[in-house]
């Protein structure tokens, strides 16, 4: 088995540093409001097109 000492992977490094108790902490609360703001952004956008018209029920014919 070879011993490798090229650096990590930039991206398994910052897994590494996120997943650590006090980081975790801090990527947990900064996804929770990624969420939230983003679910925010959405719930405020108008729709493109405008909603179609209610559908009536038809009345009983008159006779």
């Amino acid at each position: 088995m070879d011993n490798d000492t090229d650096p990590q992977n930039p991206i398994r490094r910052l897994m590494q540093w996120a997943i650590t108790p006090p980081q975790s902490y801090g990527v947990y609360l900064v996804g929770l409001i990624l969420v939230f703001v983003l679910s925010f952004y959405a719930g405020t956008l108008k729709p493109k097109h405008p909603p179609a018209p209610s559908v009536t029920t038809p009345a009983a014919p008159r006779g």
